[in-house]
């Protein structure tokens, strides 16, 4: 049996300075991200593409959306396993590649987490769980790119 869910955001482009998109240079790249009962994202394209950099840009929340759907999963698994996680960070990355035609895609996200858990004994199925939240992470298994993981296990 499938289980369907249904998510809604909306984003109101913002960057309307007075004449549209009569030009490429005579528009900002900004606007607001909206979901439902929860704090606005303002957002921007990247800086190479003309984009306001203390805004999040596209790029980086799918970066950070395939990072947090990865900790999730990692963090239940990890309480089904009996292994307790007392501090998890990641400094993930990702490749885009603009081709000639200035069509661009990711080739590759790497996560980088770093965790530490309560006891010692705990360390290789810490390392063991990692695979199984790429398994299950929702946002991986959405992209059409390698998501890798290089992780760092450390005891309190």
């Amino acid at each position: 049996m499938k289980d369907t869910h249904h998510y809604q955001a909306t984003i109101t482009w913002t960057g309307n300075l007075g004449t549209g998109t009569s030009s490429y240079r005579a528009y900002e790249r900004s606007h607001t991200i909206e979901i439902l009962n929860k704090p606005a994202i303002f957002g921007s394209s990247d800086s190479s593409f003309r984009g306001d950099p203390s805004k999040h840009n596209p790029e980086e929340l799918l970066i950070a959306s395939l990072s947090a759907c990865h900790l999730l999963w990692y963090l239940h698994l990890c309480a089904d396993a009996g292994v307790v996680v007392v501090n998890y960070s990641d400094q993930a990355t990702g490749v885009m590649v603009v081709d000639k035609d200035g069509r661009g895609y990711f080739t590759e996200v790497m996560l980088n987490p770093i965790v530490t858990v309560s006891e010692i004994s705990m360390m290789n199925k810490a390392f063991e769980l990692h695979e199984r939240a790429r398994e299950f992470c929702f946002i991986a298994n959405s992209v059409n790119f390698p998501v890798k993981h290089h992780s760092t296990i450390n005891v309190k």
